[in-house]
């Protein structure tokens, strides 16, 4: 049903952003084969397999990467997909394999796109790390926080899937579409410290024009403004104000019940703080929900905060499928949305090697040469 329909994509079993690009790939159609470890053997797993809402949408071949009957057996279905997918350090797939120059000349239109920190070459290439060190070296981090305070990791979320999984995905369907102009594959390298900066770019823009201060929470966008930040409630709970445009900020000033004339002109640095404490002050005087039932509706662009439990609960999200159960586990939906072809969650997260036999058969091994791989421990 997908736009990505007829695509065939072989995914190295790994964590972070390299499962989450084949997420998207998979919600969006595409028929992906994810090479699993024989179970209990992978590293980082954390949670249960069925659980494990990033890994749905494909099938499942669990493959002995240590035996040469195994790495012949990805090979072989090498040769008949559009991407391969793999989020190890530079060097171990050649290692195993299974590197591009060996899986390229199997298939000379393939896709191979490569998920690391900090790409396949350069000082930083072979050095372990994780998100938060991602976009630290990518500048990103040191611009998120309050001021005067440390910065704050925003989850793993601009390193991991905005900078990492999402850039491959976008990767591999551009490397896809050429492919099919050109007849011929190439390596997609995707950095998450280079996605990450290219997530930061509009920064660029500011920086050149001097309107970027170095200090955290100084700037519009980073919670220096009082027009752009978050406030509690009188409840403990928060709003998110974001009322950038002049029209927004008015109608923000009259429900908050300020006089404008007093908190102008809106770009004035120097009352900023001040202005903030009043804020304060005026958010802390009612609860969440009032403030809910006065802002939400209102072109002030302010918003309670909330929880993701509340979130797959309010109206909006319900009205728009944005969260489904499925599988019996609640998770956000595929998007984005396609008039004609949209995605969909074909099924859950599988078992490692829970359809061997169905997908080699598919990709033409004999019933004979299925028993052998599974005597020799090739496959399970």
């Amino acid at each position: 049903m997908g736009p990505l329909a007829g695509v065939t994509i072989i995914e190295l079993a790994g964590i972070g952003p390299a499962p989450f690009a084949s997420m998207l790939l998979a919600d969006m159609g595409a028929n992906i084969i994810r090479i699993d470890r024989a179970r209990g053997d992978e590293p980082g797993i954390r949670l249960p397999y069925r659980l494990n809402v990033m890994n749905r949408g494909r099938r499942s071949l669990s493959v002995n990467l240590k035996s040469p009957a195994g790495i012949a057996t990805v090979l072989k279905l090498v040769e008949q997909a559009d991407a391969f997918i793999e989020g190890f350090r530079p060097g171990v797939t050649e290692r195993l394999g299974l590197g591009p120059d060996a899986c390229l000349a199997r298939n000379p239109r393939l896709i191979y796109g490569r998920m690391t920190g900090y790409g396949q070459d350069g000082p930083m290439a072979s050095v372990a790390g994780h998100d938060i060190n991602y976009i630290a070296l990518s500048g990103v981090l040191s611009m998120i926080g309050e001021r005067d305070r440390k910065p704050v990791a925003p989850l793993n979320l601009v390193g991991d899937f905005g900078g990492g999984g999402m850039f491959l995905a976008f990767g591999v369907v551009c490397g896809i579409l050429e492919a099919r102009a050109s007849g011929k594959g190439q390596v997609i390298d995707c950095a998450m410290v280079e996605g990450a900066a290219m997530l930061a770019n509009i920064f660029n823009s500011f920086r050149a024009l001097g309107q970027l201060e170095p200090q955290r929470g100084a700037n519009v966008l980073d919670g220096g403004a009082h027009f752009y930040d978050t406030y509690e409630t009188r409840d403990g709970g928060y709003v998110a104000v974001g009322a950038i445009e002049p029209q927004f900020y008015k109608r923000l000033l009259e429900l908050m019940g300020l006089p404008q004339a007093e908190f102008e002109p809106q770009m004035d640095k120097t009352r900023w703080q001040a202005w903030k404490v009043r804020f304060t002050d005026v958010f802390k005087s009612k609860t969440r929900a009032e403030w809910g039932s006065i802002l939400e509706h209102e072109e002030a662009c302010a918003m309670p905060i909330l929880s993701i439990d509340e979130a797959a609960a309010h109206p909006h999200n319900r009205a728009r499928g944005t969260f489904v159960e499925f599988a019996g586990v609640e998770q956000a939906a595929p998007a984005p949305r396609f008039s004609r072809t949209p995605g969909e969650l074909k099924q859950p997260p599988p078992e490692p090697g829970e359809h061997t036999d169905a997908v080699l058969t598919e990709f033409g091994f004999s019933a004979e040469e299925i028993a052998t791989l599974r005597a020799t421990l090739a496959v399970s």
